[in-house]
């Protein structure tokens, strides 16, 4: 299930916190893809998570460009 969220805060190893727009915060890191591409996320960004249903943290598959935010 993907959600959207906003980028809360960077954490090493390329993480973040992200609050979702339901209110929920919970811990994700970068996509394969984000990290090939070099694909920079900071503080603020609107982002798509893919939420696991098992685990605490989940992937950041997408960040918005600003037409979508």
């Amino acid at each position: 299930m993907e959600e959207l969220g906003t980028v809360e805060e960077a954490l090493p190893s390329l993480r973040f916190r992200v609050k979702l727009d339901t209110g929920r915060e919970l811990l994700g890191y970068l996509s394969g893809k984000m990290r090939q591409d070099n694909i920079r996320v900071v503080v603020g960004d609107r982002v798509r998570v893919k939420v696991e249903p098992v685990g605490n943290v989940h992937r950041i598959v997408r960040r918005l460009e600003w037409r979508e935010r």
